[in-house]
């Protein structure tokens, strides 16, 4: 009895005296942290009253005019190096980027397959795949993509079409899950080769799927926080972070289109017949002379699972977002539909590749949408050595500390943005962009790991809010939420509730 009260004291004293250590790690070397709570960390409210977003803002402020290239912040049990300073981001993200190639990220290949793709992994299993994913993203591979995003959103025109009368008045329509069954239509052709029909039928299992990668936990708030606290710990004890179901309906998915083709011998315009070809080269040389292997079934599943969540909520939101602001400012709405227009009669009214790209303004609406309404709030990046901050001798960031890079912060500090809650598209033209640093806007990342999808979003957003700005106005109405009310239990900016506007056509 006596062992076992002895026992359960060493225990306790052990776990205060570890959990005291996280709580000072920061403070024994010097560097500014708000205290922490014992539990969350510096992320108090996480998934119940606070978005990441909020907190990655409301932390930057505190310390905005502190003079610290950067402080300490603890998400969960995780203690970050919380970057304040935009050089030294731009020296993690690109000039010392083999320093912080990594994202250390929980990811299980062997056990929770879907979690092996390019975003999570790390070293030279990163490298290698974005070896092999890279010329899947070149602009002559979007091209070849192209007609198929086209094809939906013609089909998007019609259901708006159907939904808003042509008599004055319009209607009023809910813009967030239309987005959202436009860019599931997309992603669903393009990554997987199926016509989901989610525009007719929004109540499809691939689109509930979707959803709930982004609102689902497969374990409860203490298991899911170890995990991101421990990862590598997490993988060594053979856990698995995608909901069953989840896993089960992709990796299904992905094994019959695979079978059904390489049986049939089919071949598509899309993401997944690169994949398949991938698979089927078995090893083979990269431009820059590296022996690579293909990719087995795992390793594709989990490719084209993580192509479909970046690409149809992340395209979704920004649309989403996009028309709300549209809404409230008619006369940007009219500069963007002139500027369609116009490029549109040149090249005899046809929406081809071309064409899109030469759209400036739509690339400016949507460059500001992103700024405004950051969707992934933050980057991270791990230090693989001791690094010393340039020109800040006393700052070091320790081997094996994890970064967090605060985009959404950025994108709302004055400094860098006057104004910074102003919708103001001027921000990104030509001259304002060459003056500006890259890393002062994030919502793709920056240098060697940035987002490999990026052309591919930034072409299905451009073409979705086109068709629907050359057909239709938008405006507010009396169920339009100003402010809107955001959901701290999504992973990235969402709204609690839809988004309502009128919509007439032009």
């Amino acid at each position: 009895m006596f062992f076992l009260i002895y026992l359960l004291s060493a225990i306790s004293a052990l776990l205060v005296y570890l959990v005291h250590q996280q709580m000072t790690y920061w403070k024994r070397r010097g560097i500014p942290q708000d205290p922490p709570h014992p539990i969350y960390g510096n992320a108090v409210g996480f998934r119940k009253t606070h978005t990441l977003s909020e907190i990655m803002i409301e932390y930057y402020k505190k310390f905005r005019k502190s003079g610290h290239p950067f402080v300490g912040f603890a998400f969960i049990q995780k203690q970050c190096a919380f970057i304040m300073d935009t050089k030294l981001a731009k020296n993690i993200l690109i000039k010392d980027f083999t320093n912080f190639a990594d994202r250390g990220q929980f990811h299980n290949e062997r056990d929770d397959p879907l979690t092996g793709h390019l975003f999570n992994l790390d070293g030279k299993r990163w490298r290698e795949m974005r070896q092999k994913l890279s010329p899947t993203f070149t602009s002559g591979k979007m091209k070849f993509m192209f007609p198929t995003v086209i094809k939906v959103s013609e089909e998007f025109v019609e259901v708006m079409m159907e939904n808003v009368p042509a008599k004055t008045g319009g209607a009023i329509i809910e813009i967030k899950d239309l987005m959202a069954r436009f860019t599931t239509d997309v992603i669903g052709t393009v990554a997987f080769g199926i016509e989901c029909n989610t525009l007719r039928n929004p109540d499809t299992d691939f689109r509930k799927m979707g959803q709930k990668s982004f609102t689902e936990l497969r374990h409860g708030i203490i298991l899911t926080a170890f995990q991101f606290s421990f990862p590598n710990f997490a993988r060594k004890l053979g856990m698995r972070m995608i909901p069953e179901d989840v896993h089960q309906f992709f990796m299904r998915l992905v094994k019959e289109t695979i079978a059904l083709r390489e049986k049939e011998n089919i071949k598509r315009n899309d993401f997944m017949q690169m994949l398949i070809e991938l698979k089927q080269k078995g090893s083979f040389t990269m431009d820059n002379g590296e022996v690579v292997t293909g990719l087995d079934i795992g390793e594709l599943a989990a490719q084209v699972f993580v192509f479909y969540l970046a690409g149809f909520e992340t395209s979704s939101s920004t649309m989403t977002y996009a028309l709300y602001e549209l809404a409230q400012h008619t006369d940007i709405q009219g500069r963007l539909r002139e500027n369609i227009q116009e490029v549109l009669q040149k090249h005899d009214g046809k929406l081809t590749y071309e064409c899109i790209k030469e759209m400036q303004y739509a690339h400016q609406v949507i460059s500001e949408t992103l700024r405004l309404y950051t969707i992934g709030p933050f980057l991270e990046r791990k230090a693989l050595d001791d690094y010393v901050v340039p020109g800040h001798p006393k700052y070091v960031i320790e081997k094996g500390t994890q970064i967090i890079l605060p985009a959404a912060a950025y994108h709302r500090d004055e400094d860098l943005y006057p104004e910074p809650e102003k919708f103001d598209p001027e921000r990104f033209s030509p001259e304002q962009v060459a003056a500006r640093d890259s890393v002062e806007w994030l919502p793709f990342g920056d240098g060697p790991r940035n987002c490999v999808g990026m052309r591919f979003g930034q072409m299905q957003t451009r073409i979705g809010l086109v068709q629907l700005i050359r057909n239709f106005k938008f405006t507010v109405c009396d169920k339009t939420d100003i402010p809107l009310t955001y959901d701290p239990k999504s992973l990235v900016l969402g709204t609690i509730g839809g988004i309502y506007l009128r919509a007439e056509r032009v």
